[in-house]
Formats: C-alpha cells, sequence, structure tokens
C-alpha cells in the first residue's frame, strides 16, 4: 500500500447509468404518431388510454392538445382516435366503425405479432394459455382476440387451476413486457402440465424488455442500490425492479427524481440507474443531477449490448404526410 494512501479518504460515490435503457422503438414510434397527428390535423385528437405507460409523456402530450379517454364511447361521433401502443381488442375496433371514427392505429409491432398468434392458434383449433397480468392494458387488447377459448394465468399457482377440454391442443403466448425469469417459470409449469404444449415460433417478450433485464442482471452486483425510472403502471418498469430485487440488490421504481428518498442513499456508494422502456431520457438526466447534489460526483455510462430497433410509422400517418402528387390530380 502506498504511504500517502488516505485510510481516512471516503470511497468515491459512484454512477452506473446503463444502457441500453428509456424509449423502446415501438414507445417513439407511439408517441411520435401522436405529435404528427396534432402537427397535422390540429388539435384535438383523441387516444384511447394512455399512449404508452409514463405520466410525464402523457401530461406533455395534453399540453399539445391530445386528449385521453379511457373508452372508446368517450370519443366524439366521427372524430380522430389513435389507439395505444398497447393494442386494442377486437371488440374495440367494431366499436370505433360503428362510431365512424377515423383510426390511427400506434399499436407497438411487437404487441401485433402476438394478436396474429392468438388467432392462428385458436383458428387451429388450441386452446389458449395467455400468460400476463390480467389488468394490463396489453392482455385486455390480446385477450380480445380468441376469449371464449383463452384463459390468463399470471403465476405458477394458476397454471395447476387450468382446465382445458384437450390437454393434447394447448397453446401459450405470453405478454410482452414480463419478466424473463418469471415467463421462464410460468412456461416450465406449463410444459409439465400439458406436455405437448405448443408456443409462438419466437418469444413474445420483446427486445427491449429483454434488454433492459440483462443490462440490470449484469450490473446489480456491482452496485448498492438500483433505480428505476419510470411510472407505477408500466408493467417493463416494475419487472426491473424485480430483477434486481431478486438478486438481493435493493431497487426501487421512481416516476422522477422527487421520489428519491436520500435515506435510500446513505449507505450506498455505487447507485445503479436504468429506465423503463416508457421513459424519457429527461427524467433520467433530473436523476443524475439529483445523486451529483448528493456526492455521486463520479457517472460511469456501462453499456450491455447494442440496440439499434427503429418501427415504421403507421400507414395512417405515411399517407398524411405523404407529399402531394406533382402536376396535378387525374386527367
Amino acid at each position: 500500500m502506498s504511504p500517502s494512501a488516505d485510510l481516512s479518504a471516503p470511497p468515491v460515490k459512484r454512477v452506473l447509468l446503463l444502457k441500453p435503457r428509456g424509449f423502446c422503438a415501438g414507445v417513439v414510434r407511439a408517441i411520435d404518431v401522436v405529435k404528427i397527428a396534432l402537427e397535422t390535423f390540429g388539435a384535438p385528437i383523441y387516444v384511447r388510454k394512455e399512449i404508452v405507460h409514463n405520466r410525464f409523456v402523457v401530461n406533455e402530450l395534453a399540453e399539445k392538445g391530445a386528449i385521453f379517454v379511457d373508452d372508446i364511447d368517450d370519443v366524439p361521433a366521427g372524430m380522430r382516435v389513435i389507439y395505444s401502443a398497447h393494442g386494442v381488442s377486437p371488440a374495440v375496433r367494431e366499436r370505433s366503425k360503428l362510431r365512424y371514427l377515423k383510426v390511427i392505429d400506434a399499436t407497438c409491432p411487437l404487441v401485433t405479432k402476438v394478436h396474429v398468434e392468438a388467432v392462428k392458434f385458436a383458428r387451429q383449433g388450441y386452446s389458449l394459455v395467455l400468460i400476463g397480468h390480467r389488468d394490463h392494458d396489453e392482455i385486455e387488447g390480446t385477450l380480445g382476440e380468441a376469449p371464449d377459448v383463452t384463459q390468463v394465468v399470471s403465476n405458477v399457482r394458476d397454471v395447476a387451476a387450468l382446465q382445458v377440454p384437450d390437454s393434447s391442443r394447448v397453446a401459450y403466448l405470453t405478454q410482452t413486457t414480463l419478466s424473463l425469469d418469471e415467463a421462464r417459470d410460468i412456461i416450465q409449469a406449463l410444459k409439465a402440465k400439458f406436455p405437448n404444449i405448443v408456443g409462438p415460433h419466437s418469444q413474445d417478450i420483446c427486445y427491449a424488455t429483454e434488454n433492459r433485464q440483462v443490462a440490470v442482471k449484469n450490473v446489480a452486483h456491482q452496485a448498492d442500490l438500483v433505480l428505476v425510472v419510470g411510472s407505477n403502471n408500466s408493467s417493463n418498469s416494475n419487472r426491473l425492479v424485480e430483477v434486481s430485487r431478486n438478486l438481493s440488490t435493493n431497487a426501487f421504481l421512481i416516476e422522477n427524481s422527487r421520489a428519491i428518498d436520500s435515506h435510500w442513499l446513505e449507505r450506498a456508494n455505487t447507485v445503479a440507474v436504468t429506465a423503463g422502456a416508457s421513459a424519457p431520457e429527461v427524467l433520467v438526466e433530473e436523476v443524475l443531477e439529483y445523486l451529483r447534489s448528493k456526492g455521486f460526483s463520479s457517472v460511469e455510462e456501462v453499456e450491455v449490448m447494442p440496440e439499434n430497433v427503429r418501427f415504421g410509422l403507421p400507414p395512417e400517418i405515411v399517407q398524411a404526410i405523404a407529399p402531394a402528387p406533382v402536376g396535378g390530380g387525374a386527367r
């Protein structure tokens, strides 16, 4: 040990800033859809449910002229409405047609994939098990694709209670924002109960949910505390907290920097910071600024894997913003 080393000096307080974090491609697309619709068509633009599960984002869009409603019947007949990134059931689509609503569909393409799979399995005569949280908007929409043959399970205990007409014709799908570990345990229980069960060709849990969980798993052992920026109703954000706690690293979900309890930091020298897929980077920056004010002077960004996914805009928006044809109309 160097004779000049100061044994009494306190350890450097640092922040490990996880990457990837924050907005996923589906969230970016959904928010862009609302902004472009407001710019193109003007306010008001109605949005069924929260466009993404983040109160800051919803409030920001509301200030620009978006009107968020819980039910499609709350949209005046003939007006323009946007479906949220979480998707809707066929019943909602039919109700929109009956009320002559101008629909812009901002459903995440990865959620649409699950809807397509549900329809396929139902048509093939399977009983369908949908793994997810019963009260989540995404589950509501997917369940509506084949409600007569679909049962929702949220944990391993639910699997034991399942009853199906033909145990050799069972399929499963999952919500896109589940914990990888949680989903794995439920799928294993399903396979034990129904040895012939089939599932999607590729997992339904989305790339962004998986990447953010993997990042937490890679860094949690280095941290005394993990802070997850996200709203309480954000499924993928809550799962990040669970992932960290399952690894015995204390973690908290925070809406913004004001939600941080200073007592959490008293015995922490290393704090890992991440954000759910619907949390904007501006809220992460506010959290970093707060931590700096509390003595966490070193901020190190830790990139676990690159993430460069992009989704195209829905056709309703593409057509609306397309340039007018040169040379006039039809002759």
